[in-house]
């Protein structure tokens, strides 16, 4: 079995665990206008308005998504207490330092025999891996991953199968994607961002917010002793290979990750009593979730909600953010509201209030681009 004994994050709701618990309590989102990133757009976002952009002038100059990486896994490893050092650390990001190259490219465009090429050093993902790691004193195994939106999910997964193969006792997983123009541009192109804050499960809804933030977890091995949030009892990954950035409208690729991942977990559909969907707002993607959901649980549904809503999509850290999410809600036994959604999508209503668990099994939901599915079960 695997547990997790620790838990770290940074959002727009909050640099802490404290921060973003109180915002997910009271129902706050932290969506608005950039500060730190800039675009020609005016579009909200989910921006970690604690952490200001000085990091570019530094000597070494160091990417927003490594800084914002080792914040949310230094609180993880604190969180976890005497844990050892050589332990795997697995990221997952997306966008690694792409705020950085751009700041090369305006001196290079300008003069070819100019423009600071530390600024293009940390554009691979794995450079935000490597400094996380070397920032929290990490020594063992490392690796990233990077399957777009699911990849936070896949990390925190990937961690799980070397714990229960035998390969580690400890392993710290989760995603980390910071904000940036090429984001931005890149999502406006494909004509998917709101001019609004988002309303996933809206029959309005039209896009999704972006966002940006970290989130890692400590698992342990049922092998050792020590503290424990919950189980990690369950995890799955399919793809339906349908289209480049969509999953099929039939929702195969996410019906097959829940089914799978409840399978693991060896609890039925009717044990689920939440589910922290993907929900970005977006026409197809949340038309795809909920027919999947009915494919799996027919007419009774469990309660499920989007917290997109609070902090916008944060890409390859999504799926991480909401495995905190997902934990708090057992040690706080809270299904977190859906902001924003007056008019149901086929009358399938997300929570309108946080409340109460009607089972202690949580369900999260990460789909990516290219159909690439995960969902992960938290259970006591």
């Amino acid at each position: 079995m695997v547990y997790v004994c620790g838990i770290g994050i940074v959002s727009a709701l909050g640099v802490g665990v404290g921060a973003n618990l109180e915002a997910l309590n009271t129902q706050k989102d932290a969506l608005d206008y950039p500060r730190y990133v800039r675009t020609i757009h005016r579009v909200p976002v989910g921006e970690v308005k604690e952490v200001d952009d000085t990091n570019t002038i530094l000597p070494q100059p160091v990417s927003r998504t490594a800084l914002l990486g080792t914040l949310a896994a230094q609180e993880a490893i604190a969180d976890a207490g005497a844990i050892p050092k050589n332990i795997p650390f697995i990221s997952a990001t997306t966008v690694g330092g792409m705020d950085l190259t751009p700041l090369f490219y305006e001196e290079f465009a300008a003069d070819n025999r100019k423009g600071r090429l530390r600024f293009v050093a940390q554009h691979d993902c794995a450079a935000s891996t490597r400094f996380i790691r070397q920032q929290c004193g990490l020594t063992g195994y490392h690796t990233t991953i990077s399957t777009a939106c699911s990849s936070g999910a896949n990390a925190i997964m990937q961690a799980a199968r070397m714990i229960e193969q035998g390969l580690c006792d400890y392993a710290i997983a989760g995603g980390v994607d910071a904000l940036c123009t090429y984001t931005i541009d890149g999502f406006k192109s494909l004509m998917i961002l709101d001019a609004e804050k988002c309303r996933p499960f809206d029959v309005s809804r039209a896009g999704l917010n972006l966002g940006e933030g970290a989130a890692y977890l400590v698992l342990r091995s049922h092998r050792v002793q020590g503290k424990s949030y919950c189980r990690l009892a369950g995890y799955a990954n399919a793809n339906d290979a349908f289209h480049q950035t969509a999953t099929s409208p039939e929702g195969t690729g996410p019906q097959m990750a829940m089914r799978q991942a409840l399978e693991k977990a060896g609890y039925g559909p009717e044990r689920v009593g939440y589910i922290n969907a993907h929900g970005t707002g977006t026409s197809s993607n949340d038309a795809s979730e909920l027919t999947a959901m009915k494919a799996l649980f027919g007419e009774k549904i469990p309660q499920f909600s989007s917290t997109k809503s609070y902090t916008g999509h944060t890409l390859a850290a999504a799926g991480s953010i909401e495995a905190v999410y997902s934990v708090l809600s057992l040690t706080e036994n809270s299904a977190w509201a859906s902001l924003r959604c007056k008019e149901a999508e086929g009358g399938i209503a997300p929570l309108a209030k946080n409340c109460a668990l009607t089972e202690r099994v949580i369900l999260s939901n990460s789909f990516g681009f290219g159909g690439n599915c995960t969902s992960l079960v938290f259970a006591d």
